[in-house]
Formats: structure tokens, C-alpha cells, sequence
């Protein structure tokens, strides 16, 4: 279920939870969806048994994680709030992102409305540089953070970010889809910024994997 105005889950959903069947977190381990929109990728966690808090700042997020929680009767722990802020001194063997990435015209106003679950400023990274700021602290020795967003808003500076954070950090999958909607309304303008090659109309996803050394 996706309450109107709620990010549903798209391709970058499927290929972070490809990673998270992948990375297979043990039975019990200590998982945090951070952005978690509809709690798509909250409740796949919780299917392996592992223990689940999500978190996202829209009010209708956390209403329609709540529902999915209770038809699928998995038990996800969600709170509203903004990034990390609801945690702040809790600890996790898995971090999970897929935050707002796509660069924004007319950043300035900041996002509002829908959008406010996919625009992150003019180059994409307004809640990318905060994620990578601050999730190192929040895993436990031998955690990991999962992170998905476009080769628009830089993953070379993910990378450089968290490294410098102490993390052992590579992009491990990768997917070229074709423009959705919102790119395809300001093509042009990427275009212009030198983001877009002309006759560029795909996009790439990267998920992101950064892990603590124990």
C-alpha cells in the first residue's frame, strides 16, 4: 500500500534490495531503514528476521510503513523524524538508505510537496552529504551502510566521503534505467549544467557499500 503522496517502490528500491539479500543480515541484527517511504525495504529486513526501526520525515510515510507493517504483520519499529535524529545514540549491524538524490532546479526554495521525496538541491547531494557525515558513527564494528542513488549526484564523492570516515567503501551494484518523469522534465537543464551528455536519456543507479572495519 502507497498513500498518496508516499515515494513508491521504483528501481532504485529493487536494487538496494537485491544488495540486501545479498549482504543477508543474520537473524537478529540491528537494522535501520533511514527514508523509508512505503517501508518497502524495512519489511524485507524484517523477513530475515531482523530487528527493524525506520524512519522518514513525511508524516504519510510513516502512516503507510505503519499500515504495510500491519497487513504483513511484520514487526518494524518506525518513528517520524528527520535522518538519524530519532536514533541519535542507537548503534546497527545495517544501515539502509535510498534518500532523495535527484539534482534540483530552483534549489533554493527547497523541496516541497511530493517532490520532497526525490529533489536533494541543485546537486543532488543535500541529504547524500549528511547520510555520509553521520551513519559512520551510528554502526556498530563490522556494520554496514547500504546506499542507493543516481551517477548524477556523484558517487566518487560518496566514496571519498566515507572513506574518509574511516570506511571501507566500493560501489557494488550498478543499473541503467531509462528517464522517469522527473528527468525527463528537466533534461534540459541537466543538460546544461554539463550532467547530461545531448543525446543521453538513461540514467545510472549505483548502490553504495561502506563498512566499518571491526
Amino acid at each position: 500500500m502507497v498513500l498518496p503522496g508516499v515515494y513508491a517502490p521504483q528501481d532504485d528500491t529493487e536494487l538496494l534490495a537485491e544488495a540486501l539479500h545479498e549482504e543477508a543480515p543474520p537473524p537478529g541484527a540491528q537494522v535501520l531503514d533511514v527514508g523509508t517511504g512505503s517501508g518497502a525495504l524495512a519489511l524485507e529486513a524484517a523477513r530475515r528476521g531482523a530487528v527493524v526501526t525506520a524512519v522518514d520525515v513525511s508524516r504519510r510515510a510513516v502512516w503507510t510503513a505503519r499500515l504495510n507493517a500491519w497487513l504483513t504483520r511484520l514487526p518494524v519499529r518506525i518513528r517520524r523524524g528527520n535522518l538519524f535524529t530519532p536514533v541519535r545514540g542507537r548503534t546497527y549491524d545495517l544501515i539502509l538508505a535510498n534518500p532523495p538524490y535527484v539534482p534540483a532546479p530552483d534549489a533554493g526554495r527547497g523541496p516541497h510537496g511530493r517532490a520532497r521525496a526525490w529533489d536533494a538541491g541543485c546537486d543532488g547531494r543535500l541529504l547524500l552529504d549528511r547520510i555520509c557525515r553521520d551513519a559512520p558513527a551510528l554502526l556498530r564494528p563490522g556494520g554496514v551502510l547500504l546506499m542507493v542513488h543516481s551517477a548524477l549526484s556523484g558517487p566518487d564523492r560518496t566514496l571519498e566521503l566515507l572513506r574518509a570516515a574511516g570506511l571501507k567503501a566500493s560501489v557494488v551494484r550498478r543499473r541503467w534505467i531509462a528517464f522517469g518523469p522527473v528527468l525527463r522534465s528537466r533534461a534540459d537543464w541537466l543538460r546544461r549544467r554539463g550532467l547530461l551528455a545531448p543525446a543521453e536519456d538513461r540514467e545510472e543507479l549505483v548502490v553504495i557499500r561502506a563498512e566499518r572495519p571491526c
